[in-house]
């Protein structure tokens, strides 16, 4: 027992830990505004727009991603990282200022720029710091935190409105971002051969958009999380037509569960293969759009939320770990910025689709989850043909010498 808790230490550093407490602050920080917005755009008179609350914000971290990529794999992982949350203060700041329509919808296009580095930099700090073979637990470790973050942030977002204003909100969700930037000051660069910024980096030709190792964690996550997108445009208005005050209950719900199996999650994937898990989530998650497409009493709701969770922290540090399996070492940056182009693009899908399906009339919220449904399903297929067919084809990642 002793050696196997000095084996545990020595694999997760202090480095390890404050990486992971300051994903807790940034996914907080940003995720605490969210179940608050569609009224916050009704008040400012664009109640029609809500699907483009989400899809602006995942828009602009899709196209950012080559950019954090590149400067992932050149510049170094912390910078990357800094400049991601430093975006996450400075917007939050300022929605309280803006209150027209049009500057509300420019703050989310630029505050997905934080969403599109942040992230980025911190997979890649880990799959440097933690071995291949653990590789797995590890972005279930700290996914667990960004997890903790995502399911606080909602339900603190709620309760501040309710206790204060949107204003007060905003300001703590801006303190949170520059929070999560003065942990990582101190913390040792992981990047051999960094290079200092030269703004020539920021041209980005057509062979570092995306890394051709990590394409199918790319197409699988467009798939497989279109559902999200869903559950971000839809879900607080489903929430409020079922009598709850706080719109971010559901969030809080659903982010525990996905808490619960994360690291086993991980674990199960370093042993038999992440492939595997992945058909299971993807099962899990066209379930849970089932049942809550079917909600009409808080009992389904929440239950669909349980298994939505469950099927999301199967998925979320398995592909993390997958796309790191895939990817060359000298183009880890680079991978993981692909992986989240899938991710961004399909929860970009899953909001703007939703919202056209969805029209705002809770009458059309069935048809909406069962379309996300066919969705994971296609992700599943998606997944089966890769391993039936492409995977037999690809070289051996090369390893650093």
């Amino acid at each position: 027992m002793g050696a196997g808790l000095r084996s545990f230490f020595s694999i997760y550093s202090l480095q390890f830990w404050l990486l992971c407490f300051s994903s807790f602050l940034f996914f907080a920080s940003f995720n605490m505004i969210i179940p608050e917005l569609p009224s916050y755009l009704t008040r400012l008179g664009g109640g029609e727009y809500k699907g483009l609350i989400i899809s602006l914000f995942t828009l602009t971290a899709m196209i950012s991603r080559p950019f954090s990529g590149k400067l992932t794999d050149r510049v170094g992982r912390i910078p990357v990282m800094v400049f991601g949350a430093g975006v996450s203060f400075i917007i939050a700041i300022l929605y309280p200022v803006v209150t027209s329509i049009v500057g509300f919808f420019i703050l989310r296009f630029l505050h997905g720029f934080s969403t599109g580095f942040k992230p980025t930099g911190t997979v890649a700090y880990i799959a440097d710091i933690v071995p291949d073979n653990r590789r797995g637990e590890a972005m279930g470790l700290s996914g667990v935190f960004g997890s903790i973050g995502m399911a606080s942030g909602p339900a603190l977002g709620g309760q501040l409105v309710i206790w204060f204003s949107t204003d007060v909100m905003f300001y703590v969700s801006s303190a949170m971002a520059i929070m999560s930037v003065l942990i990582l000051v101190g913390m040792k660069e992981t990047l051999e051969n960094k290079q200092k910024f030269k703004w020539e980096f920021l041209r980005i030709h057509r062979n570092e958009i995306i890394e051709l190792r990590a394409i199918p964690p790319m197409v699988f996550l467009f798939f497989s999380v279109f559902s999200y997108g869903v559950v971000l445009t839809i879900i607080p208005d489903l929430t409020e037509s079922l009598g709850f005050q706080n719109k971010g209950i559901f969030f809080t719900v659903f982010v525990a569960a996905s808490i619960a199996v994360r690291i086993i999650a991980g674990r199960i994937s370093d042993r038999y293969g992440r492939e595997p898990v992945l058909l299971a989530s993807s099962v899990i998650i066209m379930i849970s759009m089932v049942m809550i497409g079917l909600a009409e009493d808080s009992f389904l709701f929440f239950a669909g939320a349980v298994v939505f969770g469950i099927g999301s922290g199967i998925n979320s540090p398995t592909v993390f770990a997958w796309t790191a399996d895939l990817s060359d070492f000298r183009n880890r940056g680079k991978g993981m910025a692909t992986m989240f182009i899938g991710l961004e693009a399909g929860i970009f899908a899953g909001a703007f689709i939703s919202g056209w399906i969805y029209g705002n009339k809770l009458s059309n919220i069935g048809s909406t989850f069962i379309f996300a449904a066919w969705m994971a399903g296609t992700a599943l297929v998606l997944l089966v043909l890769y391993m039936l067919f492409w995977k037999k084809k690809m070289k051996p990642v090369e390893q650093p010498t």
